[in-house]
Protein backbone atom coordinates (compact mmCIF):
# COMPACT_ATOMS: atom_id res chain seq x y z
CA UNK A 1 0.00 0.00 0.00
CA UNK A 2 1.20 3.61 -1.16
CA UNK A 3 0.12 7.05 -0.59
CA UNK A 4 0.83 8.93 -3.76
CA UNK A 5 -2.15 11.42 -3.42
CA UNK A 6 -3.75 12.93 -0.21
CA UNK A 7 -6.55 15.18 -0.14
CA UNK A 8 -7.79 17.84 2.75
CA UNK A 9 -10.77 19.15 3.61
CA UNK A 10 -11.26 21.72 5.91
CA UNK A 11 -8.38 24.08 5.91
CA UNK A 12 -8.30 25.75 9.37
CA UNK A 13 -6.72 25.54 12.66
CA UNK A 14 -5.93 21.75 12.26
CA UNK A 15 -5.48 21.53 8.16
CA UNK A 16 -3.10 24.33 8.65
CA UNK A 17 -0.56 21.94 10.68
CA UNK A 18 -0.47 19.66 7.51
CA UNK A 19 -1.16 21.81 4.72
CA UNK A 20 2.35 23.40 3.75
CA UNK A 21 4.19 20.12 4.66
CA UNK A 22 2.26 18.03 2.08
CA UNK A 23 2.43 20.58 -0.48
CA UNK A 24 6.29 20.49 -0.07
CA UNK A 25 6.55 17.19 0.42
CA UNK A 26 4.56 15.53 -2.11
CA UNK A 27 5.13 17.85 -4.98
CA UNK A 28 2.87 19.28 -7.69
CA UNK A 29 -0.37 17.85 -8.30
CA UNK A 30 -0.64 15.34 -5.07
CA UNK A 31 -1.82 17.33 -2.52
CA UNK A 32 -4.92 19.29 -2.39
CA UNK A 33 -7.91 21.20 -0.97
CA UNK A 34 -11.72 19.57 -1.36
CA UNK A 35 -13.46 22.63 -1.60
CA UNK A 36 -16.30 24.48 -3.81
CA UNK A 37 -18.06 27.85 -4.16
CA UNK A 38 -17.14 30.87 -1.82
CA UNK A 39 -14.87 29.25 0.08
CA UNK A 40 -13.06 27.74 -2.94
CA UNK A 41 -13.27 31.14 -4.40
CA UNK A 42 -11.67 32.29 -1.03
CA UNK A 43 -8.67 29.87 -1.00
CA UNK A 44 -7.76 30.62 -4.68
CA UNK A 45 -7.48 34.35 -4.23
CA UNK A 46 -6.98 35.34 -0.43
CA UNK A 47 -5.17 31.52 0.31
CA UNK A 48 -4.55 31.26 4.03
CA UNK A 49 -1.19 32.73 5.47
CA UNK A 50 0.29 30.35 7.88
CA UNK A 51 3.42 31.14 9.77
CA UNK A 52 3.88 34.71 7.45
CA UNK A 53 3.64 32.69 4.52
CA UNK A 54 0.85 32.99 1.89
CA UNK A 55 -0.25 30.07 0.55
CA UNK A 56 -2.57 29.09 -2.30
CA UNK A 57 -2.91 24.99 -2.93
CA UNK A 58 -4.28 23.34 -5.39
CA UNK A 59 -8.56 22.89 -5.08
CA UNK A 60 -10.62 20.03 -5.91
CA UNK A 61 -14.32 20.29 -5.80
CA UNK A 62 -16.19 17.52 -4.47
CA UNK A 63 -18.30 16.81 -7.72
CA UNK A 64 -15.20 16.36 -9.51
CA UNK A 65 -15.33 12.31 -10.32
CA UNK A 66 -12.49 9.62 -11.42
CA UNK A 67 -9.47 11.42 -9.27
CA UNK A 68 -9.70 9.35 -6.36
CA UNK A 69 -7.39 10.28 -3.90
CA UNK A 70 -4.86 7.51 -1.28
CA UNK A 71 -5.44 9.32 1.98
CA UNK A 72 -8.34 11.67 2.93
CA UNK A 73 -7.48 14.34 5.94
CA UNK A 74 -10.95 15.24 7.48
CA UNK A 75 -9.99 18.32 10.03
CA UNK A 76 -13.58 19.96 9.65
CA UNK A 77 -15.84 21.55 12.73
CA UNK A 78 -18.08 18.84 14.35
CA UNK A 79 -21.33 20.72 12.79
CA UNK A 80 -19.73 20.43 9.24
CA UNK A 81 -18.90 17.06 9.47
CA UNK A 82 -22.23 15.06 7.60
CA UNK A 83 -21.72 17.51 5.00
CA UNK A 84 -18.11 16.57 4.59
CA UNK A 85 -18.70 12.78 4.79
CA UNK A 86 -21.08 13.71 1.84
CA UNK A 87 -18.63 15.67 0.58
CA UNK A 88 -15.64 13.26 0.09
CA UNK A 89 -17.61 10.46 -1.89
CA UNK A 90 -16.22 11.23 -5.06
CA UNK A 91 -12.71 11.16 -3.49
CA UNK A 92 -12.80 7.79 -2.03
CA UNK A 93 -12.06 4.62 -4.18
CA UNK A 94 -11.04 1.36 -3.43
CA UNK A 95 -7.96 1.77 -1.29
CA UNK A 96 -8.30 5.10 0.18
CA UNK A 97 -7.46 5.93 3.72
CA UNK A 98 -9.74 8.21 5.83
CA UNK A 99 -8.60 10.45 9.28
CA UNK A 100 -10.49 12.24 10.32
CA UNK A 101 -8.57 14.47 13.06
CA UNK A 102 -11.07 16.18 14.97
CA UNK A 103 -12.25 16.81 18.12
CA UNK A 104 -14.53 14.70 19.99
CA UNK A 105 -15.08 10.27 20.42
CA UNK A 106 -17.21 9.55 17.98
CA UNK A 107 -16.16 10.90 14.45
CA UNK A 108 -14.72 7.74 13.01
CA UNK A 109 -18.04 6.01 13.82
CA UNK A 110 -19.54 8.08 11.71
CA UNK A 111 -17.30 8.35 8.45
CA UNK A 112 -17.27 4.60 8.95
CA UNK A 113 -21.01 4.08 8.86
CA UNK A 114 -20.77 5.81 5.24
CA UNK A 115 -17.59 4.04 4.06
CA UNK A 116 -16.62 1.29 6.09
CA UNK A 117 -13.90 0.66 8.62
CA UNK A 118 -12.05 -0.66 5.94
CA UNK A 119 -11.47 2.87 5.06
CA UNK A 120 -11.09 4.83 8.28
CA UNK A 121 -8.11 4.76 10.97
CA UNK A 122 -8.17 6.64 14.09
CA UNK A 123 -6.75 9.79 14.46
CA UNK A 124 -6.80 12.80 16.85
CA UNK A 125 -4.35 16.50 17.39
CA UNK A 126 -2.54 17.15 20.25
CA UNK A 127 -1.60 20.71 19.16
CA UNK A 128 -2.72 24.55 19.91
CA UNK A 129 -3.20 26.35 17.04
CA UNK A 130 -5.25 29.63 16.64
CA UNK A 131 -6.76 30.35 13.39
CA UNK A 132 -8.67 34.37 12.43
CA UNK A 133 -9.74 35.07 8.68
CA UNK A 134 -6.88 33.15 7.30
CA UNK A 135 -4.47 33.71 9.12
CA UNK A 136 -2.49 31.33 11.64
CA UNK A 137 0.60 31.47 13.75
CA UNK A 138 2.00 28.20 15.48
CA UNK A 139 5.11 26.18 16.22
CA UNK A 140 4.11 23.71 13.29
CA UNK A 141 6.64 21.20 15.35
CA UNK A 142 5.19 22.15 19.04
CA UNK A 143 2.16 19.29 18.57
CA UNK A 144 1.57 16.09 17.08
CA UNK A 145 -1.03 14.16 15.32
CA UNK A 146 -1.90 10.53 16.54
CA UNK A 147 -3.05 7.95 14.52
CA UNK A 148 -3.28 4.12 14.26
CA UNK A 149 -5.56 1.30 14.52
CA UNK A 150 -7.42 0.61 17.76
CA UNK A 151 -4.55 -1.54 18.52
CA UNK A 152 -1.15 -0.60 16.97
CA UNK A 153 1.32 -2.98 19.54
CA UNK A 154 2.11 -3.93 15.39
CA UNK A 155 2.10 -1.91 13.05
CA UNK A 156 -0.43 -3.12 10.09
CA UNK A 157 0.12 -2.01 6.57
CA UNK A 158 -2.47 0.80 6.48
CA UNK A 159 -0.48 2.26 9.06
CA UNK A 160 2.63 1.94 7.68
CA UNK A 161 1.82 3.50 4.71
CA UNK A 162 0.33 6.56 6.36
CA UNK A 163 3.76 6.60 8.52
CA UNK A 164 5.64 6.98 5.29
CA UNK A 165 3.78 9.45 4.16
CA UNK A 166 4.00 11.80 7.07
CA UNK A 167 8.17 10.78 7.39
CA UNK A 168 7.83 12.23 3.76
CA UNK A 169 6.24 15.23 4.52
CA UNK A 170 7.77 15.86 7.92
CA UNK A 171 4.87 15.49 10.01
CA UNK A 172 5.15 15.11 13.63
CA UNK A 173 2.93 11.90 14.59
CA UNK A 174 2.66 9.61 17.20
CA UNK A 175 0.92 6.10 16.81
CA UNK A 176 -0.69 5.04 19.92
CA UNK A 177 -0.50 1.24 21.25
CA UNK A 178 -4.40 2.24 22.61
CA UNK A 179 -5.53 4.94 20.19
CA UNK A 180 -9.25 4.64 22.35
CA UNK A 181 -7.58 5.48 25.24
CA UNK A 182 -5.41 8.05 23.40
CA UNK A 183 -8.77 9.88 22.30
CA UNK A 184 -10.74 9.44 25.22
CA UNK A 185 -7.48 11.06 27.25
CA UNK A 186 -7.64 13.77 24.34
CA UNK A 187 -11.41 13.86 25.20
CA UNK A 188 -11.69 14.57 29.04
CA UNK A 189 -8.95 16.77 28.56
CA UNK A 190 -10.96 19.43 25.61
CA UNK A 191 -14.14 18.80 27.80
CA UNK A 192 -12.52 19.85 30.96
CA UNK A 193 -9.92 22.70 29.11
CA UNK A 194 -12.17 23.86 26.07
CA UNK A 195 -15.64 24.70 28.04
CA UNK A 196 -14.17 25.76 31.21
CA UNK A 197 -12.58 28.56 29.45
CA UNK A 198 -15.98 29.44 27.26
CA UNK A 199 -17.89 29.38 29.74
CA UNK A 200 -15.38 31.93 32.21
CA UNK A 201 -14.22 33.79 29.38
CA UNK A 202 -10.81 32.68 30.04
CA UNK A 203 -7.13 31.78 28.32
CA UNK A 204 -5.74 28.50 29.23
CA UNK A 205 -2.92 30.84 31.51
CA UNK A 206 -5.76 31.05 34.36
CA UNK A 207 -5.44 27.56 35.10
CA UNK A 208 -1.58 27.96 36.32
CA UNK A 209 -2.80 29.70 39.59
CA UNK A 210 -6.84 29.96 39.44
CA UNK A 211 -8.10 26.97 41.43
CA UNK A 212 -11.34 28.24 40.84
CA UNK A 213 -11.03 27.66 37.40
CA UNK A 214 -9.63 24.32 37.97
CA UNK A 215 -12.06 22.66 40.38
CA UNK A 216 -14.23 23.04 37.42
CA UNK A 217 -12.33 21.76 34.88
CA UNK A 218 -11.03 18.66 36.90
CA UNK A 219 -14.60 18.50 37.66
CA UNK A 220 -15.58 17.90 34.82
CA UNK A 221 -13.06 15.53 33.24
CA UNK A 222 -13.61 13.41 36.19
CA UNK A 223 -17.25 13.27 34.54
CA UNK A 224 -15.88 12.30 31.51
CA UNK A 225 -13.77 9.60 33.12
CA UNK A 226 -16.56 7.87 34.70
CA UNK A 227 -17.89 7.24 31.29
CA UNK A 228 -15.14 6.34 29.74
CA UNK A 229 -14.23 3.64 32.55
CA UNK A 230 -18.16 2.43 32.27
CA UNK A 231 -17.11 1.88 28.84
CA UNK A 232 -14.22 -0.43 29.25
CA UNK A 233 -11.33 2.87 28.50
CA UNK A 234 -9.01 3.26 31.73
CA UNK A 235 -8.61 6.95 32.03
CA UNK A 236 -8.68 8.43 35.71
CA UNK A 237 -6.89 10.62 38.27
CA UNK A 238 -3.74 9.23 36.42
CA UNK A 239 -4.09 10.99 33.37
CA UNK A 240 -5.74 14.06 34.96
CA UNK A 241 -2.67 14.61 36.86
CA UNK A 242 -0.55 13.98 33.69
CA UNK A 243 -2.55 16.53 32.11
CA UNK A 244 -1.74 19.52 35.33
CA UNK A 245 2.03 19.20 33.50
CA UNK A 246 0.99 20.08 30.51
CA UNK A 247 -1.86 22.94 30.88
CA UNK A 248 0.92 24.78 32.60
CA UNK A 249 3.60 25.03 29.65
CA UNK A 250 0.43 26.28 27.39
CA UNK A 251 1.18 29.79 26.00
CA UNK A 252 -0.63 32.21 28.32
CA UNK A 253 -3.13 34.06 26.16
CA UNK A 254 -3.72 31.06 24.12
CA UNK A 255 -7.55 30.32 23.98
CA UNK A 256 -9.29 26.88 23.02
CA UNK A 257 -11.57 26.60 20.16
CA UNK A 258 -14.75 26.73 21.74
CA UNK A 259 -13.89 30.32 23.02
CA UNK A 260 -12.75 31.59 19.82
CA UNK A 261 -15.79 30.86 18.27
CA UNK A 262 -17.86 32.39 20.68
CA UNK A 263 -15.43 35.46 20.44
CA UNK A 264 -16.48 35.29 16.58
CA UNK A 265 -20.36 35.46 17.06
CA UNK A 266 -19.64 31.59 15.74
CA UNK A 267 -21.92 28.32 16.93
CA UNK A 268 -19.83 25.92 18.84
CA UNK A 269 -19.07 22.52 19.19
CA UNK A 270 -20.16 22.86 22.58
CA UNK A 271 -22.72 19.57 21.66
CA UNK A 272 -19.58 17.48 20.56
CA UNK A 273 -18.40 18.24 24.14
CA UNK A 274 -20.60 18.52 26.87
CA UNK A 275 -23.59 17.64 24.98
CA UNK A 276 -22.00 13.79 24.75
CA UNK A 277 -20.96 13.98 27.67
CA UNK A 278 -24.66 14.64 29.02
CA UNK A 279 -26.25 12.22 26.53
CA UNK A 280 -23.75 9.25 27.56
CA UNK A 281 -24.13 9.95 30.83
CA UNK A 282 -28.13 9.45 30.53
CA UNK A 283 -27.20 6.53 28.73
CA UNK A 284 -24.71 4.75 31.05
CA UNK A 285 -26.19 6.13 34.38
CA UNK A 286 -23.52 8.45 35.59
CA UNK A 287 -24.46 11.79 36.38
CA UNK A 288 -23.00 14.82 34.68
CA UNK A 289 -23.85 18.19 37.19
CA UNK A 290 -21.02 20.04 36.23
CA UNK A 291 -21.13 19.15 32.17
CA UNK A 292 -24.68 20.12 32.49
CA UNK A 293 -23.90 23.80 33.86
CA UNK A 294 -21.25 24.07 31.39
CA UNK A 295 -23.35 23.01 27.94
CA UNK A 296 -26.57 25.35 29.15
CA UNK A 297 -23.90 27.96 30.26
CA UNK A 298 -21.62 28.05 26.92
CA UNK A 299 -25.76 27.68 25.27
CA UNK A 300 -26.52 31.04 26.95
CA UNK A 301 -23.50 32.79 25.29
CA UNK A 302 -24.72 31.40 21.76
CA UNK A 303 -27.70 32.95 21.83
CA UNK A 304 -26.73 36.12 23.40
CA UNK A 305 -24.43 36.49 20.32
CA UNK A 306 -27.76 35.67 17.82
CA UNK A 307 -29.58 38.47 20.22
CA UNK A 308 -26.88 40.84 19.38
CA UNK A 309 -26.37 40.39 15.38
CA UNK A 310 -29.74 40.83 15.61
CA UNK A 311 -29.51 44.11 17.12
CA UNK A 312 -26.76 45.18 14.65
CA UNK A 313 -28.87 44.39 11.93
Amino acid sequence: MEIRKVTLIGLGAMGSFFAPRLAEGLGDGAFRVLAEGARKTRLETQGVTLNGVTYRFPIIEPSVKGDPADLIIMAVKDMGLDQAIMDIRNQVGPNTLILCVMNGTESEEKVAAVYGWEHVLYSYMRISIVMDQGIANFNPDGGFVHFGEKDNTVLSPRVLAVKEVFDLCKIPYVIDDDMLHGIWFKFMCNVGENMTCALLGIPFGVFRTDEHANWIRRSAMREVAAIAQKKGIDIGEREIEMQEKVIVRLPFENKPSTLQDLERGRKTEVDMFSGTVIRLGEELGIETPVNRVLYHGIKVHEAENERLKTVVK
